[in-house]
């Protein structure tokens, strides 16, 4: 029976899947649940809306490939594992649209493909063209060479990463969890939540799963990355029927993420999420309203002190005397050049620095608040 789609229609949506509404055990293929998915997904496509998937299970498949029944410690044998079982996640999931008359396209990231400006505009660019030409982009982390310092950490960040990127209305988040429950309170799913709190955070646990990473702690942090952009999250059951129609109909049973009401721009939400800070500039407490309050430049003369090996033109943070993250931004002074500039006043700094033509430390169009 063909999926019915609400006849309200999103522009752009991104369907993240769990290595456990995937497999049915470690190495073993759910494919009744693929087979459903992929019809789900053909219906949400064929009513006008743009589909990418961002799917687990590489490494799962890989698993059970080699006979192993835990995740393997040493980091090449995971790589390996992943190699294994890439392409039979992407046969499995060939297989299961072709009944749609739909291809499949693999995209394999890691951290720095989005990190740097120019490839995370390549990968925009070649996603549109992608769903352009009418295929279903299938991204997984590159977990065959990505080493620590390239991860993203689990698939829930990079899902939400990815709606950011391609500026989607929606991520659905489907795994084993039918959404955010409130475990030290009522005991039942929380519907709707309208701002992520330390207590909405406290709800949250991690997993025990041999294949998965993360647990509801992943999804909210990916929550708070992709409604800060301005898209809805939903969190549910991946197993649920008919569950993407129903959650974009409004009558599915799990956890809606609101948007925020004012999304970053897209330079700007590049510079939040997209980066991994090379070091942190301290500001003095009288800076820190200036560039809370006013969205002012990071000048010389708040500066107190730099931690880290950075360069002019790499991504930092910016904190307050306590160590409070403020916010982020694209320093023009290297961490050595750090210590001679703190606490200058513009005509010191123009004396230090005559052939400098931008005397900000960091400039506003380069700074986000965190």
């Amino acid at each position: 029976m063909k999926k019915e789609i609400s006849s309200r229609a999103y522009r752009r949506v991104v369907v993240k899947l769990g290595t456990g509404v995937l497999t049915s055990g470690i190495g073993q293929l759910d494919t009744a649940r693929i087979a459903d998915l992929a019809e789900q997904l053909a219906a949400l496509r064929s009513a006008g809306t743009e589909v990418i998937v961002v799917s687990s299970g590489a490494v799962g498949l890989g698993m059970g490939a080699l006979a192993l029944t835990k995740k393997p410690k040493d980091v090449s044998k995971k790589q390996a594992c992943a190699a294994i079982g890439q392409s039979r996640l992407m046969q499995v999931w060939q297989t299961a649209f072709t009944p749609h008359a739909l291809t499949v396209a693999q995209v394999l990231l890691t951290h720095d493909d989005l990190r740097v400006r120019s490839r995370y505009l390549g990968v925009r660019e070649t996603l549109r063209q992608i769903i352009g030409y009418g295929a279903i982009p299938i991204i997984n982390e590159n977990d065959t060479v990505s080493a620590a310092e390239i991860k993203f950490g689990d698939n829930d960040t990079l899902s939400a990463l990815v709606a950011s990127l391609v500026e989607a209305d929606h991520l659905l988040i489907l795994s084993t969890a039918p959404g955010l429950i409130d475990l030290k309170g009522t005991g039942e799913i929380v519907p709707v939540v309208e701002k992520i709190t330390p207590a909405i955070e406290a709800m949250a646990g991690g997993t025990t799963s041999e294949t998965a990473t993360g647990g509801m702690i992943s999804k909210i942090t990916a929550a708070k990355l992709a409604t800060r952009a301005g898209c809805g999250v939903f969190i549910a059951s991946g197993d649920a029927p008919a569950i993407i129609a129903r959650l974009l109909g409004g009558t599915g049973r799990g956890t809606f993420f609101v948007p925020s009401g004012i999304p970053l721009d897209a330079k700007k939400h590049w510079l939040a999420y997209f980066q991994r800070p090379a070091g942190t500039i301290f500001v003095n407490a009288p800076a820190v309203p200036i560039l809370r309050e006013r969205g002012s430049s990071l000048l010389a003369v708040g500066i107190t002190h730099a931690r880290g090996d950075f360069s002019a033109g790499d991504i930092v943070n910016i904190a307050g005397p306590d160590g409070t993250v403020l916010a982020r931004g694209k320093t023009h002074f290297s961490a050595k050049e750090i210590p001679a500039l703190a606490g200058l006043k513009a005509d010191a700094l123009r004396a230090l620095h005559p052939a400098r033509k931008r005397l900000e430390v960091v400039h506003r169009n380069d700074l986000v608040l965190l």
